[in-house]
């Protein structure tokens, strides 16, 4: 009787977090580490299904950095990065594109699908979602086809997310002449949030969230502000792969999102966890 009890008193803690983000946008990127683990990606998967039954409209875009460095090195293509920016040639690109958009993409729909959703695949090139233009070079260093966004294009995402389906987005954008680039799944996952006004964008990683002192798990910052971060930012505290979550934070929040989160996406549930309970496991920013 007492886990029966306990079972129903953590859905009544749900409940007033339920009601609120009833009919909002959340905008959750998913990759990297967090693609690691089967049982947990069949755990987050069942998250956004619950998201998306319970009345949210949840929007999924995913990166693959793994996946794709693992088919490059199978078919001996150099790969490298500058500053967290993979440099992508024109025989990375196509590689890219077909790692994301033909087998991450479908592989986590078909998730989804098999769950009871009704996951849509897509990438920026559907419908001129993501458009950019070629990312400038870096401190001298050309990046290739790499893209810098200019604009998205929200009409799809809002038709499918405010229906039944839940969209799944690829983080390829399509060029002025039509050509492929390859973007940061962080970047895209923020400009889609703010673009969209979401309420919330999480970011699945492979750590708890932001930290005084990233070296110490008991230093996690539970709540932030967007200043506050960037503060942290200049002084290093928050550094590497780490820098373009948080700053894809801080622009989502300057441009009208109302929260975004930071969560370890390594671990079973986090989505349930960071949005209905009353404590959260990972950092979230506001303004």
């Amino acid at each position: 009787m007492e886990s029966i009890i306990n079972k129903a008193t953590i859905l009544i803690e749900a409940l007033p977090y339920i009601q609120r983000l009833r009919g909002k946008t959340i905008v959750i990127k998913y990759g990297g580490n967090a693609m690691g683990n089967d049982a947990v990606t069949q755990s987050i998967m069942q998250d956004i299904t619950l998201l998306k039954y319970v009345g949210m409209n949840p929007i999924v875009v995913h990166g693959g950095g793994p996946e794709i460095s693992k088919m490059l090195d199978a078919l001996a293509i150099k790969s490298s990065f500058y500053k967290g920016l993979r440099i992508t040639d024109k025989a990375a690109i196509d590689i890219v594109q077909m790692v994301l958009v033909g087998k991450i993409n479908k592989e986590i729909v078909s998730i989804l699908n098999s769950l009871g959703g009704r996951a849509v695949g897509l990438c920026g090139k559907d419908g001129n979602l993501i458009e950019v233009e070629k990312m400038p070079p870096v401190d001298g260093i050309d990046l290739g086809y790499v893209g810098e966004i200019k604009r998205i294009n929200p009409n799809l995402l809002e038709l499918l997310a405010k229906d039944e389906y839940i969209p799944v987005v690829s983080p390829i954008g399509i060029g002025p002449d039509g050509q492929s680039y390859n973007i940061n799944a962080d970047t895209v996952a923020g400009s889609i949030a703010w673009a969209l006004k979401a309420e919330k964008l999480i970011f699945l990683t492979d750590i708890d969230g932001i930290r005084r002192n990233p070296a110490d798990p008991s230093s996690l910052i539970s709540v932030i502000t967007a200043a506050n971060a960037v503060e942290l930012i200049e002084l290093g505290i928050i550094n590497g792969g780490m820098i373009p979550k948080v700053s894809g934070c801080i622009e989502a929040i300057k441009n009208g999102v109302n929260y975004a989160h930071i969560v370890n996406g390594t671990i079973i549930h986090p989505i349930v966890l960071e949005i209905f309970t009353d404590k959260g496991i990972g950092t979230m920013m506001t303004e």
